[in-house]
């Protein structure tokens, strides 16, 4: 892992949920701390105190106002985070990429570590870590972190990462 205090992983591409055990498995083996933003449905009453436990974020994904902002306030709230971000936001579209972990990585002023799940080849592609390039176009920017994917191949897909 990188020697920063605070950043934004980017994992891709999403096509499992053992994407999110292998991340939390691995942080913790490395002994890191991780946050993870969650559609608000994984946090149901009985399940939210161990899922905040584990870093759980929880956010209402039919409304993404105020998502960047609030996640933007968290880094500058505190001195060490480390917030896990899968860029498809669901498995169904692995290659249909939201913007919101750039955005929070360029206002928030923090690096982006990108994280590839390759599950053709059964490893874990750690890094590079990546800054928001200032004044660059978001299609632009999306088009050259996607380019770090080329390759990595998601689980039961037979396909790589797909280029936007």
């Amino acid at each position: 892992m990188p020697d920063e205090p605070r950043l934004v992983l980017v994992g891709a591409p999403h096509t499992t949920n053992l994407d999110f055990v292998l991340t939390k498995l691995t942080a913790g083996a490395l002994g890191v701390q991780l946050f993870w933003v969650g559609k608000k449905s994984l946090f149901p009453r009985w399940l939210a105190p161990l899922a905040r436990r584990l870093g759980g974020i929880p956010v209402d994904r039919t409304s993404s106002v105020g998502f960047v902002d609030a996640m933007v306030a968290e880094f500058r709230r505190r001195d060490r985070f480390y917030l896990a971000l899968m860029p498809a936001g669901s498995r169904a579209t692995p290659d249909q990429w939201r913007s919101g972990f750039y955005y929070i990585a360029r206002d928030a002023g923090v690096p982006m570590f990108l994280v590839g799940f390759d599950w053709g080849r059964r490893t874990i592609r750690l890094g590079p870590m990546l800054h928001a390039r200032a004044g660059a176009d978001y299609e632009d920017e999306a088009a050259r972190i996607r380019r770090h994917f080329d390759g990595v191949t998601g689980r039961g897909t037979g396909a790589a990462c797909a280029p936007a």
